[in-house]
């Protein structure tokens, strides 16, 4: 065989593979639409093998065909919510941490930094309050971390057996692919940001099992505001 029918080979190769791949990109990013829109899981195997393996690439496909690039990161979250779910569930409260972003305080939060994350005050200025007393309150650990370094630290140094987040999409994404061998949970930001960021709360307090979010009144201010969450009780 001479070196030109070798090149030929590896060139056919190369071209099947690139179909092959692009055939991916496109079938997960339809399936991963169907899940955000439709709420039908299809595939999540598949969906959790091109996110994980080909996550910067996807991103880049989803931009050259029109669709948001971000999407990839919410196709993560949602399938492994779903998949996940069940097993969240089983789990014991006292089992479980909750991670909660530093970016839901109040703009005058006096909480200080330690090596643990921050330390709430429990001043009622911002939701961060309501969700960690809630928390601690059904047995959860809670951490209030300004960065992903921090929950290296918290993994590395406690048991548990489940984890709850909240933070933006991306972050999320990254973190429950780190976290993996966990049946994780995320709730992504309404708003993201360094500051002033925003959250569903009642997403929280449903993942978290204090309230069943479809049967429940409770409305609560998500957002880093003066007025004090209870009052919207």
């Amino acid at each position: 065989m001479s070196i030109f029918d070798l090149y030929q080979i590896l060139g056919q190769l190369v071209f099947i593979v690139g179909l092959a791949l692009l055939a991916l990109l496109s079938t997960a990013l339809i399936l991963g639409r169907m899940q955000i829109k439709e709420d039908r899981l299809i595939f999540p195997k598949l969906l959790l093998f091109t996110v994980d393996v080909f996550y910067g690439l996807f991103k880049k496909f989803s931009e050259q065909v029109g669709v948001d690039g971000k999407i990839v990161d919410q196709i993560g979250v949602e399938v492994r919510n779903k998949v996940n779910q069940k097993d969240f569930r089983k789990t014991k409260h006292e089992d479980k941490i909750l991670v909660l972003p530093h970016c839901l305080r109040n703009t005058e939060c006096q909480a200080t930094l330690e090596t643990s994350g921050i330390i709430c005050k429990n001043c009622n200025k911002c939701v961060i309050g309501v969700l960690k007393n809630k928390g601690e309150d059904m047995g959860y650990k809670v951490y209030i971390i300004p960065g992903s370094q921090f929950l290296k630290k918290i993994v590395e140094q406690n048991k548990f057996k489940a984890i709850l987040g909240v933070a933006c999409y991306q972050d999320l994404n990254l973190c429950m692919m780190n976290l993996s061998n966990y049946p994780v949970q995320g709730v992504p930001l309404l708003r993201d940001g360094c500051v002033n960021t925003k959250v569903d709360s009642r997403a929280v307090l449903e993942k978290m099992g204090a309230i069943q979010l479809e049967d429940s009144g409770t409305k609560l201010d998500g957002s880093c505001s003066e007025s004090n969450p209870k009052k919207a009780h």
